[in-house]
């Protein structure tokens, strides 16, 4: 019963926001914009805890208005939303399937974001290097959010890691901070069930940019992987299951 309470408020509001950052949109600048997205993701992240009993747990420090590239592990429709809530203000990176729902498009063009082709290659290549392009000329450079693997994944599995985290950390100089988590437990890909307990994003140690492509990919899927395991692991722990069970949807 919980989620369908959630479900109902959650759409509400996001087809409100969408609404109202489309007119916040037609403003100077991204501030007040990115001040509206920001709201609403952080509303979203009560709304998780209020209805849904999903606490949010934060490790490490989020680097929060510093020049970085975020890389992080993508379990779940709600990861942007946490870190977007936790990360202040935050350029990400995002599929050009968001530009398929209504108003999203304009919003995103207007506050910066990368979109590139879900399909990848050689347009998806050539649109991320057109965001490299924005990001080297915005006035005060801020976090860059990707997603390495490029799609959501279910718990307990991965996928190759894509090259895009290193062309941007090489590209503009920054360091890649690999980000874990187990936020798929509770709230699964795009699923309507969600999962009551403690969902923790964790921030790992910063990644030096590197000329080693291969390499450089390796560590960063090594390092994220393994926590995000990790995390897994002890959310089932405190479940008191040995594995991941949807069982105790609420």
């Amino acid at each position: 019963m919980r989620s369908l309470i959630f479900n109902i408020a959650y759409y509400t509001i996001s087809a409100v926001y969408a609404v109202v950052c489309a007119i916040l949109a037609l403003l100077p600048g991204r501030r007040i914009l990115m001040h509206g997205i920001r709201s609403y993701a952080r509303l979203t992240v009560l709304l998780m805890r209020w209805i849904c009993g999903i606490r949010v747990e934060v490790r490490g420090t989020p680097p929060k208005n510093q020049p970085v590239i975020l890389a992080a592990k993508h379990q779940s429709w709600g990861d942007g939303l946490v870190m977007m809530a936790k990360c202040g203000d935050v350029n990400f990176i995002c599929g050009d399937h968001m530009l398929n729902y209504p108003l999203i498009g304009w919003v995103l063009k207007r506050c910066g974001a990368i979109v590139v082709s879900n399909q990848g290659g050689a347009e998806a290549k050539a649109s991320l290097q057109a965001g490299v392009a924005r990001s080297q000329g915005e006035g005060r450079p801020r976090p860059i959010l990707i997603y390495p693997e490029g799609h959501l994944t279910p718990v307990g599995t991965g996928l190759r890691y894509r090259s895009g985290a290193w062309l941007l950390s090489s590209q503009l100089d920054r360091p890649v901070v690999p980000v874990a988590t187990n936020l798929g437990q509770c709230w699964p890909q795009q699923k309507w069930t969600k999962f009551a307990g403690v969902a923790v994003i964790e921030f790992l140690d910063p990644m030096a940019p590197s000329a080693d492509r291969d390499g450089f990919l390796a560590e960063l899927e090594h390092r994220v992987e393994t926590r995000s395991r990790a995390l897994e692991a002890e959310y089932s722990v405190r479940r008191g299951e040995s594995v991941f069970h949807p069982d105790t949807a609420v």
